[in-house]
């Protein structure tokens, strides 16, 4: 099903990430993680779909998509950037295989860790982020999204590492099986992953061999 909802709200989280607050449709819910199909409504456009997760919680009364924007082609995500309030998008059915099956480690690379942000959102507002770590890779500072929001809610346990330049304050490198070691202590619990293909198969190998069984890790099929 096609619902056809205006855009209440456009607002800038990083230099090339927005946060897209819409419109509603009546009895439409979701669970954290979960994702939609989503086009722009203008013509030529409403066919060129793309998933987007949600990141408002489902009992808000508005819908959120938080979304980078690809500049070098012109695509759904550089389209969006142009839009303004006013501006309808279409959603379709939701679906998704990243939810929450307990406490463990959210581990993203860039523009992935959007499953997360309703998840951990939806943790704080149950008071459950106790024993949730988020480890965020990123290329550089100024790509880290929601990074205020993230330290407010996890404090120590938000780790961040860039792969590009060295900065203070920050870890520098890929999350490898090294940087695994030194930052998890428990590989019982559950991980949840997401980002670019190459880092998510790297990631399961990296934990299977640290121990992690099959059935704790978590990410989109």
């Amino acid at each position: 099903m096609e619902h056809k909802v205006r855009i209440i709200e456009i607002k800038n989280i990083t230099h090339n990430v927005n946060s897209y607050k819409v419109e509603k449709p009546a009895d439409f819910s979701f669970n954290p993680g979960q994702a939609t199909e989503l086009s722009v409504n203008k013509p030529g456009w409403e066919n060129n779909k793309h998933p987007f997760t949600f990141t408002s919680l489902s009992s808000d009364p508005f819908l959120e998509f938080t979304i980078k924007s690809y500049f070098d082609h012109d695509g759904v995500t550089n389209k969006l950037s142009t839009l303004i309030k006013g501006d309808e998008l279409i959603i379709r059915d939701v679906w998704g295989a990243i939810e929450y099956k307990g406490p463990g480690c959210f581990i993203a690379g860039g523009a992935g860790v959007t499953p997360f942000i309703a998840i951990l959102r939806q943790l704080r507002n149950e008071n459950e982020l106790a024993d949730n770590k988020l480890i965020f890779s990123n290329k550089t500072s100024e790509d880290i999204i929601l990074k205020e929001e993230f330290k407010e809610m996890l404090g120590d346990n938000f780790i961040t590492t860039l792969t590009r330049n060295k900065e203070d304050g920050y870890h520098f490198g890929k999350i490898d099986e090294e940087f695994l070691k030194k930052n998890v202590k428990d590989f019982n619990k559950h991980f949840y992953i997401c980002g670019p293909p190459p880092m998510i198969e790297a990631l399961k190998i990296i934990l299977k061999k640290s121990g992690a069984s099959a059935e704790s890790v978590v990410f989109e099929k």
